[in-house]
């Protein structure tokens, strides 16, 4: 594959722009219209070359926080929910401003983990994007925290971000935070060099990645943004990781920062979906043979060559694809229910009743996911 460089973050026709909380919050916690002000000129400049901008802004927990009387983190998911609720209203709505002084129409994408792990609504959160951006609008996505069950992380949208990254075909994605880059250490303790080009993970080896944000009012810190970084770089897209303040220069392909160079390339829709977003109902336990065939050959999951079913799963759902060690082979559309597949553990094709499909797993339904253990 052809070395990528940081001018395609410069010529990108499509790009996805991650902002966190500690870059739109004031010490107090409260919202910094100064800063957000100050990125909408740079995405409206953007957007002014006639080109796509995608945007993935935490804070609105923080935005809320003050309105509500709320000091510091709230303890509770309630309270967490309710002041998101108010909080995204506050954002966005000091976003639609910014930007209608540049002429651009904002619209808001809110997201829950279902909506990214499970396909259907993975495909109407791709059509919605895409319908939003091919009517000039420029999406602001956040995760729907109002209504999350599981805990609620301030700012913690690095993941999300390489998530609609490829859901929105993007040409590139820059995540900005309070951070200039990545370091070999961490810069705010003593002295640590800037990595400015990331070309395989094998050049973060050395590197020790806190998980402290500036203010307090987010929890993604390094190792959450290297993590997206890499997950997007695996998946043909070039990525810059640096601060707030250097946006501009980052989206000009400037010497900014630390680019993560595309290892890998870009994966369809639905293989992306597979690998990276789908949430696994359950594992197949594969023999010795079978890994061997799925791993090697890339051949189609039979029957007989599952030893056991874990989980809870219907016909359609991701399941992952077991060695009898424990390493996880690969990942895949299930073509039978977890109630139904006991029954056939072992049986070869030519003993199943003909109303069976012969794959349990067929390999245009999987990906692979693990490698062949050592030795």
């Amino acid at each position: 594959m052809t070395a990528v460089g940081r001018a395609a973050v410069a010529t990108a026709r499509r790009v996805v722009v991650k902002v966190g909380s500690s870059s739109l919050t004031t010490p107090t916690g409260d919202l910094d219209t100064t800063n957000l002000t100050a990125l909408v000129d740079v995405l409206g400049a953007r957007r002014a070359q006639g080109r796509e901008v995608v945007l993935v802004s935490s804070g609105a927990i923080a935005a809320g926080l003050a309105p509500l009387g709320v000091a510091g983190r709230p303890r509770d998911l309630a309270t967490a929910q309710a002041a998101a609720s108010v909080g995204q209203l506050r954002l966005v709505q000091t976003y639609a401003d910014a930007f209608a002084g540049h002429g651009v129409t904002v619209g808001q994408v809110l997201l829950t983990a279902d909506d990214l792990t499970r396909r259907g609504h993975y495909r109407n959160a791709h059509r919605t994007v895409e319908r939003l951006l091919t009517l000039g609008v420029l999406p602001i996505v956040n995760e729907n925290d109002t209504v999350a069950t599981d805990e609620i992380r301030f700012g913690d949208n690095d993941r999300l971000a390489a998530l609609v990254a490829h859901l929105a075909q993007a040409d590139a994605l820059v995540l900005l935070s309070d951070v200039d880059g990545v370091y070999d250490g961490d810069p705010r303790r003593g002295p640590a060099a800037l990595l400015h080009t990331v070309d395989d993970p094998s050049d973060l080896a050395a590197v020790a990645l806190g998980s402290a944000s500036r203010n307090g009012v987010g929890t993604g810190g390094m190792a959450t943004k290297v993590e997206a970084a890499l997950l997007a770089a695996h998946a043909g897209v070039p990525v810059v990781v640096t601060s707030t303040a250097q946006a501009a220069a980052a989206l000009a392909g400037e010497q900014v920062g630390t680019f993560f160079r595309p290892m890998g390339r870009r994966p369809s829709s639905r293989q992306f979906w597979l690998r990276y977003a789908s949430r696994p109902r359950g594992r197949l336990i594969l023999d010795d043979g079978a890994v061997e065939a799925v791993r090697d050959r890339h051949a189609s999951l039979l029957a007989a060559g599952i030893t056991a079913v874990t989980g809870e799963f219907v016909a359609d759902d991701p399941v992952e694809l077991v060695g009898l060690d424990g390493t996880v082979v690969a990942r895949g559309l299930v073509a039978y229910d977890a109630t139904e597949l006991p029954e056939l553990l072992g049986r070869k094709s030519g003993d199943l009743p003909p109303e069976y499909r012969r794959e349990v797993v067929h390999r245009d339904e999987m990906v692979l996911v693990g490698r062949r253990p050592p030795g």
